[in-house]
C-alpha cells in the first residue's frame, strides 16, 4: 500500500510539473515558433522538422537556426508564466491562450486569453505583471 501512494504521489509531482508549460498535446505555444515573434514581429507556425524538448513540452521551430537559438537560450525566448495568459496568472489562476494575442514587453513574451483579455492587460502591464510574478509561483504547478 505504500508503495503505491508513494509511486502514485510521483506521478502527481511529475505531472504537475509538466503543467507549468502550457502545451496541449505536449506542444508549447500551439506549435509557434517562439523566436519569430521577437524576430519577425508575428505569429509565425513552427515545424515538425525542427522540435526541441524543453521544460517538458516540444517546442516548434520555422528553422534550424530559430531552434539552436532557442536551444542556447530557452528562457530568453519562451514566453512568460508557461505560456499562459497573463492576465490570468495576474488573478490567480491559469488560462489557455490565442496565438495573436502576444506582446513583447521589456524583451519578455506574454500571451493572453483573447482578444478582449489583451485589451484590458495592455491598460495597466506594469502592474499586472507585478501581480503575475508574485501569483505564479503559487499557480505554475497546479492543474
Amino acid at each position: 500500500m505504500l508503495v503505491a501512494i508513494a509511486i502514485f504521489s510521483l506521478v502527481s509531482v511529475v505531472s504537475a510539473q509538466k503543467s507549468a508549460i502550457n502545451a496541449p498535446k505536449g506542444t508549447a505555444v500551439d506549435g509557434y515558433d517562439v523566436v519569430d515573434f521577437f524576430s519577425q514581429g508575428k505569429p509565425v507556425k513552427g515545424s515538425g522538422a525542427y522540435t526541441y524538448q524543453w521544460g517538458g513540452a516540444n517546442w516548434l521551430f520555422e528553422s534550424k537556426a530559430n531552434m539552436e537559438l532557442f536551444a542556447k537560450s530557452p528562457e530568453k525566448f519562451a514566453p512568460q508564466y508557461g505560456g499562459y495568459c497573463a492576465y490570468g496568472a495576474s488573478q490567480g489562476h491559469k488560462a489557455p491562450v490565442e496565438a495573436d494575442t502576444w506582446s513583447i514587453v521589456d524583451g519578455k513574451l506574454y500571451f493572453n486569453y483573447n482578444k478582449s483579455v489583451k485589451e484590458k492587460w495592455v491598460k495597466d502591464q506594469p502592474a499586472y505583471i507585478m501581480e503575475a510574478n508574485k501569483n505564479w509561483p503559487m499557480i505554475k504547478d497546479k492543474e
